[in-house]
């Protein structure tokens, strides 16, 4: 049975150093539900910590949740990861720490990264440094990804800054990303006219969230339910499935 579901695919909580305060696991389902979102992905800067914490606040609301993690290539280049589990998220966690840099976070300069409970309390502070490049490629990630059996979008591709138009000019040929992401300041009509590279890729919009307010409804996927492979098979257009954004 077929079924159409709002999704926003990227939003930070207090784990990220630039996630306001409110990003905490209970406030970001609420908005979720108010905004008619049916899924969500928890994609906090280079590391997992919080998701698992905003899988179980939305198991208690009936919202699900995809675990993953905005990645920084070396290239400085943002592409979001997404998983189906817990599981596969931790252990890319691990694969991504070894691969980021061995530095402290500066929470005056930077902000601090909260690991909070599925009620939104404090549990400990994450001290590393989260805002940085990690020593892989722009292929390297998206490849390991899909090994893990994990889906790699690059993130806000018309951004100036952070996107994988600006830093490298170009969609990497061979790669086959699914997808790519628009942010929520630009249509998508408007992206193919300012960048005919996307041409051809199926486009999603995200709130790439870093306070509720942010939080998008503006894409729509027609599924049997929200899994890794059956979001694949919408962004492809096959067997039924479908995007609209």
């Amino acid at each position: 049975m077929f079924r159409y579901v709002n999704v926003d695919l990227h939003l930070h909580t207090v784990l990220s150093p630039c996630g306001e305060v409110e990003m905490i696991p209970p406030l970001i389902v609420e908005q979720a539900k108010r905004l008619g979102l049916s899924g969500i992905a928890v994609t906090d800067h280079n590391s997992a910590e919080n998701a698992r914490a905003v899988m179980e606040a939305g198991q208690q609301v009936d919202l699900t949740v995809l675990p993953g993690m905005e990645v920084q290539t070396r290239e400085e280049v943002h592409l979001i990861c997404l998983f189906d589990t817990w599981e596969q998220d931790l252990g890319w966690q691990e694969e991504v720490y070894a691969h980021l840099p061995p530095l402290k976070n500066r929470a005056e300069t930077f902000g601090p990264q909260f690991v909070v409970d599925a009620e939104g309390e404090f549990v400990r502070e994450n001290d590393r440094l989260l805002l940085a490049s990690t020593s892989w490629s722009v292929e390297e990630v998206a490849s390991r990804v899909r090994a893990l059996g994990g889906l790699c979008i690059p993130a806000h591709v018309d951004r100036p800054s952070f996107s994988l138009i600006a830093n490298l000019g170009f969609v990497p040929p061979g790669l086959n990303f699914e997808a790519l992401e628009l942010s929520r300041l630009t249509e998508p009509s408007e992206a193919t006219r300012r960048f005919p590279q996307l041409i051809g890729y199926p486009l999603i919009v995200s709130g790439d969230a870093h306070q509720l307010s942010e939080m998008q409804s503006r894409t729509m996927i027609k599924v049997q339910d929200l899994t890794i492979a059956e979001l694949t098979l919408a962004l492809r257009g096959q067997e039924g499935r479908r995007v609209i954004v």
